[in-house]
């Protein structure tokens, strides 16, 4: 997560490997195997998981990145956004609210299919159109008109003045898609993506879910990405367990999320022979949301005594070890903007206070609630995260939490329609700025569907964040929306992670395909000698 005036030393050069060892590989130009425990499963709820319309998750956006083709990207390292569909971008006003892109001559589709500018505007604007509550539209509800001159040219005409805006063009809900294979209105059913990015895929499908996805490099492909394989297989296992065991059995040459802490820890501490353990930056997060209009959490008192009583670091060090650390504001540690809001405000965790503060709100204790979390979406911890959550929260004779786990294809669902009045969610950045841990929760059409408002936030403080194309001028803006939240607890964070990813030795490019953001670069991959 980077740009130009948020270049991070970590974040920049990643972290230099952790090597655990160095042995053999087989070579070749086979495909390059890669394990994964993202599922992706179509329901009814959910009829069209990898639309770029529609997916709005980690894992989703990492099958959509290796197909569907943006107009910018991060480049490999970190910095602000380089032209990829594009040839060139740039803002033509001082105020950044006209964005011209100039497409690159000769762009195709994998089908052949030239790529034009009124494609650029179709796909984008068929976001707008279909507006998923659940969905990315709220990274692009910004754009007011998309205008196409000549036969190269595309210029966004924002509402307000926006200096993140080549940022969301890098996301995959503004990846451009052909016409005749996505509808304007409506999503496109199924798992199957086309686009004109590195890769052309095939899903294979089994009882309405993906269990392997191949990815083969477009022969057509005209961009700014250098891909060095020729194929890359991508995996899916139920558990962290599987994916490691296909491992060791040398079926997959390389893993990524989510590895267990378990599996990281015992790398580290014991290193296999012709296994390398990858450690990289993590700006990834995980919080508890409010439904803030269920009678239960409504009144902030309650929310308040929760932040005052949870212990951070103790869920931190037991549940996740040295792959996590406590987390005191929505902007991660290592982002520009980072201030220990929730620390300032409650310190170290005291029942007497947040005893106080229930007494002093009228709040009858113990408050009764379910805390609801997802069993298979963010790794194999949550469970014991959860666990341990309910009895800090039980032990102050504060509260009474029962704790119930449901898988994730029930579970988003459930949330967003606004089933649970406490519950655990997880956060991967969209893009490498602070506003990507704000404008999310607190803006309008924000991606939790909660009803909780801030006129300060949306009004003021978040347009008057992206008028600065000096970021770091954002900073006091960003100060008073994490003391907000901070102050109103609509969500709780917990703790931020790290990221490790293990793969055989001879797999080369392991500490560029992925990212800060847990982006998956499968382009980067290649074998060779370590």
């Amino acid at each position: 997560m980077n740009r130009k005036t948020l270049v991070l030393p970590a974040v920049v050069g990643l972290l230099a490997p952790v090597l655990a060892a160095c042995g053999g590989s087989d070579g070749g130009d086979d495909a390059i195997v890669v394990g994964t425990t993202d599922q992706f499963i179509a329901s009814e709820d959910n009829p069209a998981p990898l639309d770029p319309a529609i997916g709005y998750e980690a894992g989703v956006w990492n099958l959509l990145r290796q197909t569907v083709q943006t107009l910018t990207h991060i480049p490999r390292g970190g910095g602000e956004p380089v032209p990829e569909a594009a040839e060139s971008c740039a803002f033509t006003d001082t105020e950044n609210e006209s964005y011209r892109c100039t497409l690159r001559d000769g762009l195709t589709f994998a089908d052949g299919t030239p790529v034009t500018p009124e494609d650029v505007k179709y796909s984008i604007q068929r976001v707008l159109d279909i507006k998923d509550e659940s969905g990315p539209v709220g990274l692009l509800a910004n754009i007011d008109t998309i205008e196409t001159k000549g036969d190269n040219q595309v210029v966004f005409h924002l509402s307000t003045p926006d200096a993140t805006f080549p940022y969301k063009l890098a996301t995959p809900p503004a990846g451009i898609v052909q016409k005749d294979k996505y509808p304007a209105k409506t999503p496109r059913d199924g798992f199957q993506v086309d686009g004109s990015g590195p890769y052309t895929m095939e899903p294979e499908v089994k009882d309405n879910q993906v269990v392997k996805v191949v990815f083969t490099k477009n022969p057509k492909y005209k961009g700014d990405l250098k891909i060095r394989n020729e194929k890359v297989e991508l995996d899916l296992f139920p558990d962290a367990v599987a994916m490691g065991k296909a491992l060791d059995d040398k079926k997959i040459d390389m893993m990524t999320r989510n590895m267990s802490p378990e599996q990281a820890q015992e790398m580290l501490a014991k290193p296999e022979e012709g296994v390398k353990l990858t450690e990289m930056p993590g700006l990834a997060i995980s919080y508890l949301a409010f439904d803030t209009e269920d009678p239960v959490v409504k009144d902030k008192a309650v929310r308040q005594a929760m932040a005052q009583v949870i212990d951070r670091g103790a869920i931190a060090s037991k549940v996740y070890g040295s792959t996590a650390e406590p987390l005191y504001s929505l902007i991660p540690s290592g982002i520009t903007s980072h201030t220990n809001s929730f620390f300032n405000k409650y310190g170290e965790p005291s029942v007497s206070k947040a005893a106080e503060m229930l007494e002093k709100a009228g709040i009858s204790t113990p408050v009764k609630f379910t805390l609801h979390y997802t069993t298979d979406h963010y790794g194999p911890a949550t469970k014991s995260e959860f666990e341990m959550l309910a009895k800090q929260l039980n032990e102050s004779e504060l509260f009474e939490v029962d704790v119930k786990g449901t898988p994730w294809d029930k579970y988003r669902p459930a949330q967003k329609k606004g089933d649970y009045a406490v519950y655990g969610m997880g956060w991967f950045p969209d893009f490498p700025d602070p506003d990507t841990y704000i404008a999310p929760f607190l803006d309008e059409s924000n991606f939790l569907n909660s009803p909780y408002n801030s006129t300060e936030a949306q009004k003021t403080l978040i347009p008057q964040s992206r008028r600065e194309a000096d970021r770091s001028a954002a900073a006091p803006a960003f100060e008073k929306l994490q003391d907000i939240v901070a102050n109103d607890v609509p969500v709780l964070p917990v703790w931020q992670g790290k990221q490790y990813v293990a793969s055989l030795d001879g797999v080369t490019g392991v500490e560029w395909a992925v990212n800060s953001s847990a982006d998956l670069q499968l382009w980067e991959l290649g074998r060779g000698e370590s």
